[in-house]
């Protein structure tokens, strides 16, 4: 019997040593205490204002490849290099398809042919013309000749026979004169019938040479020695299809003046990002940026801010197109390697900062907690610049003890509504 009544007195003493200890946990937990609270110092020294951005590499002087004007609206790929390839100067980069072409060389060179022969024509029958004329010319001239000689006799001869020698001789002389006008007529129009046949030829000339420049342009080669890189399809509709464009392959259809690839230029490098509207205050041409890009682990490059663009998207993400020209590039680099960026806007010397997350607005206001004897208060204070990580700000001195995070917040019940500055925002 004593031995029951001693294990439950000693199962009574842990079970209240268990409650009592449980008690104590749930009042320690619930007990508001600001000791548990990270906290800072206010501090007094250098503040770099930079921004971060995200971008892709290309070429900063691009050599643009496209589809050459050939008079039909479309045509097809029937080479093209793979994305990404090495090319040289002077070596194949596209080629189009040219049947079309083919047909109209043809076509201008069997007008070539036509013309030749039309010209040859024209200058044999100028020939025989000319020597028509010159024989009648002659023949009038010898006429006249024999009616000059029938005169001289008519002192000698009857009046019935000098009169006729006289009409003769007029006669003669009409003929010649006509004769001379023919000879004139004819020659000019042979001249102009060879001359429009060989402007003819000449026109058929041109119209070959142009067929044959327009085969060879459908061949590109490269100008500069670079990477390839292929533009997407846009000519396909994806809009309904979820789908993204894809890169011209080989049979695609693409149009006079479209651009099928580029190759970017070794020495001129830039990225091309798109950053927040609302570090677009921070940016100016010209301003120091560090590059790394992800493919090229443990590297880093300088450059500066060359093009700020114009803002666009939708309003919940708006963005300005930003370029930077990078000062070293390397030859491991290839178009599109995706690229991180840190531009350096300010750099404040000898100002009051404490990190962005001790800083809370509320009513348009900004304001910090600060330690004071009765616990954190709302201390408001002005806010001068800020980075990502510190806030410039006036109204708290060096060494000044801010909370890192919401007190109220910390001290509030789970279900309890929020009211007055348990409304800030963390920023």
């Amino acid at each position: 019997m004593r031995t029951r009544i001693l294990g439950i007195a000693i199962s009574l003493g842990i079970l209240a040593a268990l409650t009592w200890g449980a008690l104590r946990l749930v009042r320690t937990m619930a007990a508001p205490s600001t000791s548990e609270l990270p906290t800072t110092r206010v501090r007094r020294g250098a503040v770099v204002v930079a921004v971060s951005a995200r971008g892709q590499l290309q070429g900063g002087n691009s050599e643009t490849i496209e589809v050459p004007m050939t008079g039909v609206d479309s045509t097809g790929i029937s080479y093209l290099r793979e994305p990404g390839e090495l090319v040289k100067e002077g070596d194949i980069v596209a080629q189009f398809d040219i049947t079309q072409q083919e047909f109209n060389l043809r076509e201008a060179q069997a007008d070539l042919a036509e013309a030749e022969q039309q010209v040859i024509q024209a200058k044999a029958t100028s020939d025989a013309t000319d020597e028509e004329n010159r024989y009648a010319l002659l023949s009038a001239q010898s006429d006249v000749t024999l009616a000059e000689l029938a005169i001289r006799s008519n002192p000698v001869s009857a009046t019935m026979k000098a009169r006729q020698n006289d009409i003769a001789l007029e006669a003669a002389r009409g003929r010649l004169r006509q004769a001379q006008h023919n000879m004139a007529n004819k020659n000019a129009n042979s001249v102009a019938t060879v001359a429009i046949q060989e402007a003819n030829l000449n026109k058929a000339k041109v119209q070959a040479e142009m067929a044959a420049k327009i085969i060879e342009s459908m061949t590109i080669k490269a100008k500069t020695n670079g990477y390839v890189s292929i533009e997407p399809n846009t000519n396909v509709n994806i809009w309904y299809t979820g789908m993204t464009f894809q890169p011209l392959q080989i049979g695609d259809t693409v149009y006079s003046g479209q651009a099928v690839a580029r190759i970017p230029d070794f020495k001129n490098w830039e990225v091309s990002a798109r950053v927040g509207e609302l570090d677009r205050g921070h940016l100016a041409v010209g301003q120091k940026v560090t590059v790394s890009v992800v493919a090229l682990p443990g590297k880093s490059f300088t450059g500066n801010v060359k093009v700020l663009g114009g803002t666009s998207g939708p309003p919940w993400d708006r963005r300005f197109d930003c370029r930077i020209g990078l000062d070293a590039p390397v030859p491991e680099m290839r178009p599109g390697m995706t690229s991180n960026l840190t531009i350096t806007a300010e750099v404040l010397d000898n100002v009051i900062w404490i990190p962005s997350q001790a800083l809370y607005e509320s009513d348009g206001k900004s304001f910090a907690y600060l330690r004071t004897p009765q616990g954190f208060m709302p201390h408001d204070v002005t806010l001068v610049n800020r980075s990502e990580s510190q806030a410039v700000i006036k109204g708290l001195n060096e060494g000044d003890v801010v909370a890192m995070s919401n007190p109220e917040q910390r001290n509030k019940p789970a279900s309890g509504p929020d009211t007055g500055a348990m409304k800030a925002l963390q920023k």
